[in-house]
Order: C-alpha cells, then sequence, then structure tokens
C-alpha cells in the first residue's frame, strides 16, 4: 500500500493547536443510503454555527470517479463560467463551550479504501483523538408526526444501549463510515454512530427534525456543544407545510394514521416490530434506485 500519509496535505500550525487535545472526530460523508440527506445537512450546520479553520485537505482526485459523480457546471451564452468541484476536508471547529473537534465531510470515496481508512485513523492516533462519531439517515415505516427515533452503533457495545429494535440482523454493501468505525474498532479506536429513521416518504427530500435529534446524541454521547440554530424552527416550519398538503390529499391520511397507530403502539409496550431482511433490503435498494435516478437526471 502507498504511504496513507500522501492523501492529504495539513497546516501545521492547526495541527499544533490540538496537542493534548483529544479531539472527537466526526465524520459525515455524502453519498451511499443517508435519506433526507442527513450528513450532508449536519456537516453544512455544523460549519454554519461553528468556528473552524482547515486543519487537512484529502486529494480526493485519486479518491472520487468522476463519470459516476459530475461537477456541476454552468454555461451562459458561449462559455463556461463557472464549476463546483468535489472537495475532501477535515476541519478543525470550536463548539459553543470553546471545546475543539474535528470533522470530516466531503463525498463518500469511490475508490482506495483501505488507504484512506488508514489515512483518518493515522490522523486519529496521532492526535489521541478520543471518538469516531458519525451519523446518518434510514427510509423506515414511520410517521413525520412522531418524534425521531434514533439507533446508535458502537464499536464498543455499552455505548450503543437502549436502541428501538427496528433492525435485528441484516447484511447490506457496507459504507466507507460503516468501514471506518469497524476498523477503528479493530486498532482500538472508540467508534460511534446515530442513525436517524426518517419517513420513507420524506427520504428524498430534507427532515430537520432527524438532523436535529442526531445532533442532539451527538452532543450528548461525546460532550459537545454544538448549536441547533434554526433546526427546531425550520422542523415546525416543514410540519406545517406537510400538515397543509396531507389536507389536500385523499388516500396519504389514512396511510398516516396507519403509521401513527403503528408507533403508539410500539411506544407503549416498549417493543418494536422487526422488519425481516428481505423487506430492509426492498427498502435500501429502493431508495437507491431512486438516488441513481436523480444523479442521471442532473449529469
Amino acid at each position: 500500500m502507498i504511504d496513507p500519509r500522501l492523501l492529504y496535505t495539513f497546516n501545521p500550525e492547526v495541527w499544533s493547536s490540538l496537542d493534548g487535545v483529544r479531539p472527537v472526530l466526526i465524520h459525515l460523508f455524502e453519498g451511499y443510503v443517508d435519506a433526507a440527506s442527513i450528513n450532508r445537512n449536519l456537516g453544512a450546520h455544523i460549519l454554519q454555527n461553528c468556528e473552524h479553520e482547515i486543519l487537512a485537505e484529502f486529494d480526493h482526485d485519486q479518491l472520487h470517479d468522476y463519470r459516476s459523480r459530475r461537477p456541476q457546471m454552468v454555461f451562459d451564452t458561449n462559455s463556461w463560467v463557472s464549476m463546483k468541484d468535489f472537495s475532501l476536508l477535515l476541519y478543525k471547529v470550536i463548539d459553543a463551550a470553546g471545546t475543539p473537534f474535528l470533522l470530516l465531510v466531503g463525498p463518500e470515496p469511490d475508490s482506495q479504501w483501505r488507504r484512506m481508512t488508514q489515512a483518518v485513523l493515522g490522523i486519529a492516533e496521532r492526535l489521541h483523538s478520543a471518538m469516531l462519531l458519525t451519523g446518518s439517515g434510514v427510509p423506515m415505516a414511520v410517521p413525520h408526526t412522531r418524534p425521531t427515533l434514533v439507533t446508535s452503533h458502537s464499536t464498543d457495545s455499552k455505548l450503543a444501549t437502549g436502541n428501538p429494535l427496528w433492525i435485528d440482523r441484516v447484511q447490506i454493501p457496507g459504507s466507507f463510515s460503516a468501514v471506518l468505525e469497524f476498523c477503528a474498532g479493530q486498532v482500538g479506536l472508540t467508534g460511534l454512530g446515530f442513525v436517524a429513521h426518517v419517513p420513507h416518504y420524506l427520504a428524498q427530500s430534507t427532515f430537520p427534525q432527524a438532523t436535529a435529534a442526531v445532533l442532539r446524541r451527538m452532543n450528548e454521547a461525546a460532550g459537545l456543544q454544538i448549536p441547533l440554530g434554526d433546526l427546531d424552527e425550520e422542523a415546525e416550519q416543514q410540519l406545517a407545510t406537510i400538515a397543509a398538503e396531507v389536507e389536500e390529499d385523499a388516500e396519504f391520511p389514512a396511510v398516516l394514521a396507519a403509521l401513527e397507530e403503528q408507533y403508539d403502539q410500539l411506544s407503549e409496550s416498549g417493543r418494536t416490530s422487526v422488519p425481516t431482511a428481505d423487506e430492509i433490503g426492498a427498502a435500501v435498494e429502493q431508495f437507491l434506485a431512486e438516488q441513481d435516478d436523480s444523479s442521471n437526471g442532473q449529469n
């Protein structure tokens, strides 16, 4: 394997400022299964609401398949006037209490996963990171009118307790974040993640309620104070908009009522129904197909 450290360049001054800090490393990659774009929205929210500076930049040109995800360009009259390129950046971020942490954001790598994993874990080890933390969203048969359920997963089973038993055991294609967490556990680093259960009918849109739910769990787990900002207000506005749209739909109210009844029954009993592996696989495949259709429409 080519030296993983050659995959990135870093700012020595910013690096030195983290001596003795043991920062939490939050990784939020865009792509694959991320209903309601939890990772993209959460990464943008953190950068908008916290002081930050670039610690390291990865050579994403080595990691990206441009034929799969093409940069967006603007053509005006007779020339190309702009291009939105890809970047994979590691930030030093300061929360509301002045606590530094790390934030790795950008597209999920398309290639060199083992080398990229070693690069990220190498940074985490040299900076003595206390924890690797991530989040995501998955489409589920839940109503938007109830609190967002969140499932945790970790390299330390003691940190992933009290989950709604919505998924038991299932085999699915891995994501880079999942591989990173798995490999972190193999070298003795703690990895922890939170998955928001997003109403399947909102999987292709934003859902601030779920983003806020994941952020709250992250803050609690890592002892951080990342501001919620306008997330709760945005969630209320979205719920009001959906309520108005539901009133004009002849069929959806019955579907929503059934989801609410199922959710309430499970909450009252303290148990949850576990879908079969085939049902989960079908839901994931449908979501990925919808993403592919959306991507093809943009290319």
